[in-house]
């Protein structure tokens, strides 16, 4: 995070038109800080002179990659402003994966400029990228590789390297690929420099290469490089044929993104992908207002079995926040351990029965406990046996009802390809209020039938 005293100072140098140390400063940061600080600048003038200006003074080397880092309305702000030949320049020196994302966030009209501004071979490339499904594989590729033929030398290789990866997004991992590039196996820069400098790249690359195409979804291709320790992975068509890369950094923001839209569905909100500040208020209001509505109706109609037992015994009534709670905090429990099995690939769907007959273990032993301190406390409170046995009863088939809906709501989805975050908060919330609500009353009606 950048401090407030950076930004100050950096401002102050602008605005005395110190540009000289301005560049200085900045040519010493990391692109991701400079991108930040030119951020919270603009944001706090709101001067787009300004912005231009800082920006022109960054290092031609690093104004590409920190153009990359940049927020998407900043990014469309600094296009509009500059000349068709900076613009060019910075485009030209982007990563492909990135120049592709800068397209699909821009509206038409910056779009349009960009294209224009691009060179015939990279505006044939994105065209082509952006034809994949934006959740594919396909989507987050870039064509900015080293690749090998077997028939090198280790010492052929190391050419190969120095003149073509200047430009690559990764030169640790080589893919070595045939004639049609096909892909034919992988090799490492350290597997090169323990290699005899005579040996051919054929003989010593690793031919079991883990591997995605094109259509796979991205989160699971995302998921991969945690579970095979990789910094890079290969992205193939239906022939085999190397078409590019994926690299960590794009799968850390694809299990990013997908963790904040699960998050926002298990709080009952439609996924955005604007930033928080950055959202309007009628989005948000829009994004939230669907699930309190259906989890307000659903309320209506548990207020409706109140209505004739209120009357009867009030005491009954006092005790229906407790259950609900417990019930909504039971499944919670239950459901987001499961949801990270689920996501984590530690659990899957043909697992249901082993994962419920170790929750509803554990919603015995916890709900024993919860009942035994509600008996002795109403018995004791409001002497009346017959109550706290009703209360405590409830209270273990709640728990039980919603530990094992919360283990298996998502599994369910899952197995019929939806996201298991939606069986989280507000529709479990939802099942088992109502199933308490039942059991309640079902046991008040045979145990108090007499005295309603």
């Amino acid at each position: 995070m950048i401090n407030n005293e950076l930004i100050e100072k950096l401002l102050s140098l602008l605005q005395s038109k110190q540009y000289g140390a301005v560049k200085s400063l900045v040519q010493d940061m990391n692109e991701v800080d400079v991108a930040e600080a030119i951020e919270e600048i603009f944001e706090e003038n709101e001067e787009p002179e300004t912005l231009l200006r800082l920006f022109r003074l960054l290092p031609k080397e690093t104004a590409a990659e920190t153009f990359a880092y940049m927020h998407s309305d900043v990014q469309q702000k600094l296009v509009e402003m500059l000349s068709d030949t900076e613009l060019g320049y910075i485009l030209d020196d982007m990563y492909l994966d990135d120049y592709v994302d800068l397209v699909e966030e821009m509206p038409a009209n910056v779009v349009k400029k960009l294209m224009q501004v691009s060179s015939p071979e990279n505006r044939k490339l994105i065209n082509e990228y952006l034809r994949y499904p934006e959740d594919s594989a396909g989507s987050l590729m870039t064509n900015e590789y080293v690749y090998l033929k077997p028939r090198l030398t280790v010492s052929q290789a190391f050419d190969v390297i120095r003149n073509t990866g200047i430009d690559k997004e990764t030169i640790y991992t080589c893919y070595v690929i045939s004639g049609e590039k096909q892909l034919e196996g992988v090799v490492t820069i350290r597997e090169l420099l323990l290699a005899d400098p005579n040996a051919k790249v054929g003989d010593i690359m690793n031919t079991n290469v883990i591997h995605a195409h094109t259509l796979d979804d991205r989160e699971e291709v995302a998921k991969l490089f945690s579970k095979y320790d990789m910094i890079s992975l290969p992205v193939v068509d239906n022939e085999e044929r190397l078409v590019g890369i994926i690299t960590v950094d794009d799968a850390v923001d694809v299990l990013q993104e997908e963790n904040t839209e699960d998050f926002e569905k298990m709080a009952g909100m439609a996924p955005s992908e604007e930033e928080y500040l950055k959202t309007p208020i009628w989005k948000l209001a829009k994004n939230r207002i669907v699930w309190l509505v259906i989890l307000m109706l659903s309320s209506m109609v548990t207020g409706a079995m109140l209505e004739h037992f209120e009357a009867a015994i009030p005491l009954l009534v006092s005790f229906i926040p407790m259950l609900m709670d417990t019930g909504g905090n039971s499944g919670t429990q239950a459901s987001t351990m499961v949801i990270r099995g689920l996501a984590l690939d530690e659990i899957e769907p043909r697992d249901a029965a082993k994962v419920w007959f170790k929750e509803i273990r554990v919603a015995l032993l916890v709900s024993a406990g919860l009942a035994l301190i509600n008996f002795a406390r109403i018995a004791i409170q409001y002497h009346d046996v017959a109550v706290a046995a009703i209360v405590s009863l409830t209270l273990i088939a709640t728990v039980c009802i919603a530990k094992s809906l919360g283990c298996l709501l998502p599994m369910l989805a899952k197995k019929l390809k939806l996201d298991p975050a939606l069986m989280a908060t507000p529709i479990l919330t939802t099942v088992t209020d109502a199933a308490s609500i039942l059991v309640y009353f079902t046991l008040t009606m045979n145990i108090l039938g007499d005295r309603l």
